[in-house]
């Protein structure tokens, strides 16, 4: 059904803006350091909460996610700390090769397997970043180096064992051995070895030889691995036979090729919202001890998951409209509420938004000051002397870092309602229309537009840009603060 009353709506509004437009010109700015604000009733902030118990317990049942989570959260390296954010990043990368094989399996003469293809290898190129992030992690971190399940081949003097071992033994600069081993069970190095998958796994090869340049160690894939570096026990640590042991979804009897899609596109999106639930853990443990360069660095990983979570979404555009739509009254996929979009039924999701959010607390801690219970600007006034003064460049990049998570956070959302408008029609958007009005009262729309996690940040930022367009660039003439 279509809005009627958007044209009131937006009249209204033009009105109101004018007047407010005619009485502040007559007004001179005058600096001050105190920052007024005054938000709109509906975009104010609102408790996040998931999707009714039934949908959510559905949405776990179809994507074995039981199965999944006891994978994820097996603890077999004590001594490795970040083995609980790799894991599922591993396993993610994974289940994307078993897609790759899936999209190229598919019998349909109408889909577009070019754009799957490339879509597929950007978003594998992708994982492999960030699993590199992660692994560089580990040897900058003096609790975690050396601690990493790795194969090191090269101190066998190239003896290889006669059990299965899928090695490559060859010389580089003369008389350098290099011993190279491939992992086993993973589908990486059976799809190099297929014609019609060739290509796209030669590709991620290089791009594991690329991105692991920074590493002491390498994946273990069938990447060329020039240096000779130590293999990451990448069989031991994934277990890619008990995770395409879970490639069927509960409901394989459905005959629609998209349900094989939909099924392994969320089992890659749940795996990386598990690590990054595990590297939120992370970074609150960083800022408590104080250990804002580390903290900064895994806030800007975070901010790259939220982007690989709106990439892994956006595979929905790829999806046959027809074939989708109908897998869609098969399963009996429905909006229960207004406010309700269907990524509300994944738990974790909501668990780490509500959790990236509540960063905003530990803004006093990262300042080293105590919120004015009277509410006045001390944060704002910590925040500014910081960032003019630059000698602690360490908080400055973690407070840029923590703003760049909510940055990650508004994206993801504001796209995915677009993607569920592309592939379900704008009526299972909620609300989207040619004008978003500001008494939409969707959970999406909140989400991307409610103010500013950290209002104190904020306010630092723009009354040092009005104290440089006063004052200029001279450090004499600027404001004491």
């Amino acid at each position: 059904m279509v809005d009627l009353g958007w044209k009131a709506n937006m009249v209204s509004s033009d009105k109101t803006t004018t007047a407010t437009t005619t009485k502040s010109s007559k007004v001179i700015p005058i600096l001050n350091n105190k920052l007024n604000l005054s938000l709109p009733v509906s975009f104010r902030s609102s408790e996040l909460s998931t999707a009714s118990p039934s949908s959510c317990s559905s949405y776990e049942h179809y994507l074995r996610l039981n199965h999944l989570r006891k994978l994820w959260s097996s603890k077999e390296f004590p001594e490795w700390r970040n083995e609980s954010v790799l894991k599922p990043g591993l396993q993610a990368l994974e289940i994307t090769f078993r897609f790759i094989s899936t999209v190229l399996s598919d019998p349909r003469p109408y889909a577009n397997r070019r754009e799957w293809k490339r879509k597929l290898q950007s978003l594998t190129t992708t994982q492999i970043q960030l699993i590199a992030m992660i692994c560089e992690d580990d040897e900058e971190d003096g609790e975690s180096r050396g601690r990493v399940p790795i194969v090191d081949l090269s101190s066998s003097d190239g003896m290889i064992t006669r059990d299965g071992s899928s090695a490559e033994v060859w010389k580089i600069h003369g008389e350098a051995t290099v011993v190279n081993r491939t992992s086993e069970s993973s589908l990486l190095p059976r799809l190099a070895s297929w014609q019609s998958s060739e290509d796209i796994a030669q590709l991620i090869q290089y791009s594991v030889e690329c991105e692991m340049r920074r590493c002491p160690y390498t994946l273990g894939l069938g990447e060329p691995n020039l240096a000779g570096k130590p293999n990451l026990d990448y069989d031991l640590i994934c277990k890619p036979n008990e995770l395409h042991s879970l490639r069927k979804s509960p409901y394989e009897q459905i005959e629609n090729y998209e349900n094989q899609t939909v099924y392994t596109t969320h089992q890659i999106l749940e795996s990386w919202i598990y690590s990054a639930h595990e590297l939120l853990k992370r970074i609150e443990e960083r800022i408590e001890k104080k250990d804002f360069a580390g903290a900064a660095r895994d806030c800007y990983m975070m901010e790259r998951i939220w982007k690989l979570l709106q990439e892994i979404e956006d595979l929905h555009l790829l999806m046959d409209p027809d074939d989708f739509l109908k897998l869609k009254n098969q399963l009996a996929i429905k909006s229960l509420q207004e406010s309700e979009a269907f990524c509300f039924r994944s738990t974790t999701l909501v668990e780490i938004t509500k959790q990236c959010k509540d960063l905003k607390h530990k803004v006093p801690l990262i300042l080293d000051v105590e919120v004015d219970p009277m509410g006045g600007p001390r944060i704002q006034e910590a925040a500014m002397k910081l960032y003019s003064e630059k000698q602690e460049s360490e908080k400055i990049h973690l407070l840029q870092a923590l703003q760049a998570i909510e940055s990650g956070i508004k994206k993801f959302f504001f796209a995915y309602k677009q993607v569920l408008v592309m592939v379900m029609g704008s009526l299972e958007g909620k609300g989207n229309r040619v004008v978003v009005s500001s008494n939409s009262d969707d959970s999406l729309s909140q989400i991307f537009l409610e103010p500013t996690y950290f209002p104190s940040l904020d306010a630092a930022k723009t009354f040092l840009g009005d104290l440089h367009g006063v004052f200029g660039s001279d450090r004499r003439t600027r404001m004491k603060i």
